[in-house]
């Protein structure tokens, strides 16, 4: 019996570790190199642009540049991503620019992934420090993990990791924290009604409320 026991255990440590080693070794280099070719007339380094990137929930915002009028901006959201992929592809997706100010939203697919808040906010800074080695005037809007259907079992490690952004954009210059969170609950729930079938990507009203918080940091 003990034996059987012990058999089940190594082969749910061994499945856990597939599973986690097929979630990093993502490639986003085909969608990256997308990107790039969409946005490759504006790498004028004299243009301040206002890039908005991380995972799906930027990918996916159709019609983010008409919310912002005025402004040059770049979506280099790619799906599926995490704070370290980001970092990966950092000159693509941001450093190649010239950015002005930046949005940033990872954690989301971490936090689903088993990554501990700290990590990401680990590398985060990471991200940051890269950014204003090159672009030390530039400002950072780190954008809270947002609540989902699909992943509303995670809230207490989601939270977690919201305060740690908070924390931090408190005390460090130039970065400002974009509280999407709380605007998304609804007695105490997740407002459902702001996502597409799937429960964690976003519909319009979804992104008017995020629109919503975020205009404060740009307009």
């Amino acid at each position: 019996m003990i034996r059987l026991k012990i058999t089940y255990l190594i082969m749910f440590l061994w499945a856990g570790c597939i599973t986690s080693t097929a979630q990093k070794g993502t490639d986003f280099t085909e969608e990256v190199d997308s990107i790039t070719q969409r946005y490759k007339h504006l790498r004028n380094k004299n243009q301040k642009t206002v890039v908005f990137t991380g995972s799906s929930s930027i990918r996916l915002w159709e019609g983010l540049e008409e919310y912002f009028p005025g402004h040059q901006i770049i979506n280099t959201g790619f799906g599926g991503s995490e704070a370290a992929d980001l970092l990966e592809f950092i000159n693509p997706l941001i450093l190649d620019y010239n950015p002005a100010k930046v949005f940033i939203y990872e954690g989301d697919n971490d936090i689903s992934y088993r990554r501990s808040p700290a990590r990401v906010l680990r590398t985060t800074k990471k991200i940051l420090h890269r950014i204003w080695t090159e672009f030390p005037n530039a400002d950072i809007v780190l954008i809270a993990a947002k609540p989902s259907p699909d992943r509303w079992h995670l809230k207490r490690r989601y939270l977690r990791l919201n305060r740690k952004f908070q924390k931090y954009a408190n005390k460090a210059s130039r970065v400002a924290y974009a509280n999407v969170w709380d605007v998304m609950i609804r007695e105490e729930e997740v407002d459902d009604s702001l996502f597409v079938e799937d429960g964690l990507h976003m519909n319009e009203k979804g992104y008017s409320l995020w629109y919503e918080v975020l205009k404060s940091h740009l307009n």
